[in-house]
């Protein structure tokens, strides 16, 4: 089954936050597997702008150069994925950018890998491995 992050997700393992053992057991289980996990252009970027809010530039810069070097598939975004993400922001109080995580979760018919509390609203429509 193909699984999507969430920045959550990857922030939590980056700053070895509870449940990041989860994350980093599933980027093992897609290297080993050559199945990379899933994450869309928009939620790169929530990573780089929570980093760079934070820490600043620089770290965001190196975090984004971490990124690419794990079992992380970047997706773009195209007009489908932005429909379904449109769908989901229409149906539930949700950020629009876990709009785009949900829209790419039902597209590839993948699970979600998050902790945030945020994507109980859409639990009965996708399928979700919680950390933490």
């Amino acid at each position: 089954m193909n699984k999507v992050l969430d920045s959550y997700a990857l922030l939590a393992f980056f700053e070895k936050e509870p449940g990041y053992e989860i994350v980093k057991d599933a980027l093992a289980e897609a290297l080993e597997k050559d199945n990379f996990l899933l994450m869309t252009a928009v939620n790169a970027g929530e990573i780089y702008y929570i980093v760079a809010r934070e820490l600043g530039t620089g770290k965001a810069e190196e975090i984004w150069e971490v990124i690419r070097t794990l079992p992380v598939e970047i997706i773009e975004v195209d007009a489908e994925l932005a429909r379904e993400a449109a769908k989901f922001k229409a149906r539930f109080s949700i950020s629009y950018a876990d709009c785009f995580v949900a829209a790419l979760a039902r597209i590839k018919k993948a699970e979600i890998i998050t902790g945030d509390k945020e994507f109980e609203k859409i639990s009965g429509e996708l399928k979700i491995k919680w950390i933490g």
